[in-house]
């Protein structure tokens, strides 16, 4: 369950095509911005959020990832990590790869969020750790 909180005029509230079937919600750009060429910008969507598992109730967080329709144009989403418990407004992270400025409408759909459970515990710290197969063997240890 995606809990929204309008908090400006003309935001929307994120939606989902097909409930069930589609991995994300849709984020929709609250005011239109420009994006220089090879540049990071800040996209308001003028909401805030809850996300709980619908079936447990248990917090879930959220990842913000890019659309293939913006990847298309040559921007990417960056920096889309959403703790369980932030309440402020979404904020997307937005960069344009193009060498041409692109502008961004309001209302346009800019990114997903891709609800996740929160797997995280307390750390501890310990002189050894198990066994596996794999060890310390890094990167390209799979093979080509």
């Amino acid at each position: 369950m995606l809990r929204v909180k309008l908090l400006e005029l003309g935001a929307r509230a994120p939606v989902v095509a097909h409930p069930g079937e589609d991995l994300g919600y849709d984020l929709f750009a609250l005011e239109a911005i420009t994006l220089a060429p090879r540049a990071t910008g800040k996209v308001r969507t003028g909401i805030a959020v809850e996300a709980r598992d619908p079936r447990t109730g248990a917090p879930l967080g959220l990842l913000v990832r890019d659309r293939s329709s913006m990847a298309a144009r040559g921007v990417a989403t960056t920096g889309g990590v959403i703790d369980a418990g932030y309440r402020g407004e979404i904020l997307v992270l937005m960069t344009n790869l193009g060498d041409a400025a692109l502008e961004l409408k309001a209302g346009e759909k800019i990114a997903q969020m891709v609800p996740v459970p929160v797997l995280t515990g307390l750390v501890e710290k310990v002189k050894t750790l198990e066994v596996s197969a794999r060890a310390e063997k890094g990167f390209g240890s799979s093979g080509e």
